[in-house]
């Protein structure tokens, strides 16, 4: 595939997949036996399931989820993507109740396309970010993020 072709290959797979709110849509973009090089969810399986179970966990706590892509590179088989996510807290999250709260998630991933479809995922979140920013952690010096 061209650059292009694997850029908007990441495009729809969150425009269809997060975008759209649907884990099936996985299937279409991502190989089943993905590897995934990210900090695992706890109990979440191997390959696409554990894609697509991620997804759900996300769905579920944010359901106004909308990624905003920020940035995208490609190179090779490779394309990175910056994004953030606008979102509203409304459903349980890694044991954390719904807050209610407006926040704003961002990450990086880099991505490996062959055939096709995402094989390799390396990806980073800031987890600690969202945490301070649903409260649960808090900011440095005392005050909100």
């Amino acid at each position: 595939m061209s650059l292009e072709a694997n850029k908007e290959h990441i495009r729809r797979y969150f425009d269809e997949a997060w975008n759209k709110r649907n884990p099936a849509a996985d299937d279409m973009f991502i190989d089943p036996n993905v590897v995934v090089h990210a900090p695992p969810l706890p109990g979440a399986p191997a390959g696409v399931e554990g894609a697509k179970a991620v997804l759900g966990m996300f769905i579920t706590a944010f359901p106004d989820l909308n990624v905003v892509i920020e940035d995208l590179v490609a190179e090779g088989d490779l394309v990175m993507q910056r994004w953030t996510a606008p979102v509203t807290h409304n459903g349980p999250l890694l044991g954390i109740p719904p807050t209610g709260k407006k926040v704003t998630l961002q990450g990086m991933n880099l991505f490996r396309i062959a055939n096709g479809k995402i094989v390799e995922r390396w990806g980073v979140f800031d987890v600690l970010g969202m945490m301070q920013q649903l409260g649960v952690v808090p900011a440095p010096g005392g005050g909100d993020h």
